[in-house]
């Protein structure tokens, strides 16, 4: 079957090539294209350098690229650069370079793509990037340098700005021949900057734009009007605008309550035309299922694995921070100890408040989320958490993890640690206070490991409590966290009458643990279902 359709995916992230990966966005143009490609479309995928990307091994150049920004005329360079993985190669990898494009955090001594601005200049340093970025893929369609298009896909707030210069900006008349597909993967980012008076600024960026009079108000952010949003203005001018969950797409057209409910986020007026528009669409995100599945290692085997990367990324400071010393005092307890954990509790997450504030913030009786889990916990289990993000929240955990030795909190990544966790704790927790779709849930389950969640977004649509897994809800945020607890009380109670754990069922079949196990094994999240419904919902329109 041949759709004949070519498409262009522009977005900050793309794990199809090395090191471009931070979060979900990365895991998406990783494995859509793939299956995009089994149903007969051709996709390329086009991301910024971020000064290194255009250097690795097998990139070759393709073309110059002259466009103009902020004033005068620019020049970047197009590269291909190698896939590496053989799925990743059904589909043609570029980067573009741009001294803009460039930030290197001497602190973490290593490149990286998104940058933390102070708190007074809310995405300056991104959002100048990003707008020049597009620029230049602008420039590179204009002048047919990937080929015959027929859809644009734009991958969230940091590539909208082709939408304001396909309607706007003559010079990209190229921009008007293409259908425009606009993905939310994260709406509580939106990249909102002011439209004059600064250097990041929609002024400075794109001067020579006639944007008539006025700046029209479909560019404006409808709280602030003296902002550009390009959020807003990705779901105002694309010709389908899609949300990565059914569940998303509903939630989305609801204003947001915090601390208890994120929605819309400002913008579900915008979002609410889009729907009735029929413009807006919910699919869900796939996963991939390789054949087999990791085998489930041992405690001490776990620990070990975790100290060995310990280790290593210690080796990379000059001196053992306060987080370092805590997760190896706590380590050489669990290898000393004679008996293993009756259970293990695992996340894998960005540590930030979207995935973090549920174990931050107190239950009803004064104690945090993250207290309440250790306590139903117990001395006989353990909650061990990787991951990396907001410095504030980094230093929480650090803090209960020197106080209960019941919890390891692994302040960095690696992936063959993560491998180990996703296949051998008895239990993931996804506690987030919105989640869009969620891949860690789905990663859990194909591995046999059931998954307590807050029955929001995405993981509504993939964990149903009591099939094949656990969830709980809540009015308010205190509520939220006791039915937390609550939750993970009854998951432990449903394992401890399960004598053989995720073994053999009980000869009265009568294995309330393990057909919860087997069943999150047994669910499937397909990219080609997602595929399908791209080219149905998304590019034929």
């Amino acid at each position: 079957m041949s759709n004949s359709l070519n498409i262009l995916m522009v977005a900050a992230e793309n794990d199809g090539i090395a090191r471009c990966k931070v979060g979900g966005i990365g895991d998406v143009i990783r494995d859509i294209p793939a299956a995009l490609a089994d149903q007969g479309c051709k996709t390329s995928i086009v991301t910024p350098s971020y000064g290194f990307l255009h250097e690795l091994d097998g990139a070759t150049r393709v073309a110059s690229i002259h466009f103009p920004f902020a004033g005068h005329p620019d020049q970047a360079t197009l590269y291909r650069v190698r896939p590496r993985t053989q799925a990743a190669a059904l589909s043609v990898h570029y980067v573009i370079d741009h001294p803009a494009f460039l930030h290197y955090n001497a602190e973490r001594e290593q490149y990286e793509i998104y940058s933390n601005d102070p708190l007074g200049r809310p995405f300056a340093t991104d959002a100048t990037k990003f707008a020049c970025f597009c620029a230049a893929v602008a420039a590179a369609v204009q002048n047919n340098l990937f080929g015959q298009l027929n859809i644009l896909h734009l991958h969230d707030w940091h590539a909208a700005f082709l939408l304001l210069l396909r309607k706007y900006d003559p010079a990209f008349a190229a921009l008007k021949n293409l259908r425009t597909v606009y993905t939310i993967h994260n709406l509580a980012l939106q990249g909102v900057r002011p439209i004059s008076g600064d250097r990041s600024s929609l002024e400075s960026w794109y001067p020579d734009i006639d944007f008539g009079n006025e700046i029209p108000d479909e560019v404006r952010d409808p709280r602030w009007i003296d902002c550009i949003n390009p959020m807003a203005i990705g779901i105002r001018l694309a010709d389908a605008v899609h949300a990565v969950s059914p569940s998303y797409a509903k939630e989305i057209l609801e204003p947001s309550r915090p601390p208890q409910f994120f929605g819309g986020e400002g913008l579900n007026g915008d979002l609410q035309r889009a729907m009735a528009e029929g413009r807006l669409h919910g699919i869900l995100n796939g996963c991939e299922y390789p054949a087999g599945r990791p085998a489930k290692i041992g405690a001490k085997e776990l620990y070990s694995l975790i100290k060995a990367e310990a280790v290593r990324w210690a080796s990379h400071r000059t001196a053992l921070s306060f987080a370092d010393y805590t997760l190896f005092q706590t380590l050489e307890k669990l290898l000393a100890a004679r008996s293993k954990p009756s259970f293990i509790a695992v996340s894998i997450s960005r540590v930030v408040d979207q995935k973090m504030l549920l174990l931050k913030a107190p239950g009803n009786d004064g104690k945090t989320g993250l207290e309440k889990i250790l306590q139903v916990l117990g001395p006989k289990g353990l909650y061990i958490l990787l991951g990396t993000g907001d410095r504030e929240t980094e230093i929480f955990l650090t803090g209960i993890a020197a106080t209960h030795n019941n919890f390891l909190f692994l302040n960095s990544y690696a992936a063959g640690l993560s491998d180990a966790l996703y296949a051998s704790g008895d239990l993931f927790l996804m506690p987030s206070s919105f989640e869009p779709c969620g891949i860690g849930q789905m990663l859990a389950m194909r591995n046999g490991q059931p998954c307590l969640v807050n029955r929001t977004g995405g993981l509504r649509d993939t964990v149903l409590p009591g099939v094949n897994g656990f969830g709980f809800e809540g009015a308010t945020l205190h509520e939220q966290i006791d039915n937390m607890a609550a939750a993970l009380a009854a998951a432990l109670k449903l394992h401890a009458e399960d004598s053989n754990g995720r073994g053999a069922a009980k000869p009265s079949g009568e294995d309330g643990w393990k057909k919860i196990c087997d069943a999150a094994a047994e669910s499937r999240f397909l990219w080609a279902d997602s595929a399908k419904l791209y080219i149905e919902k998304l590019y034929r329109g």
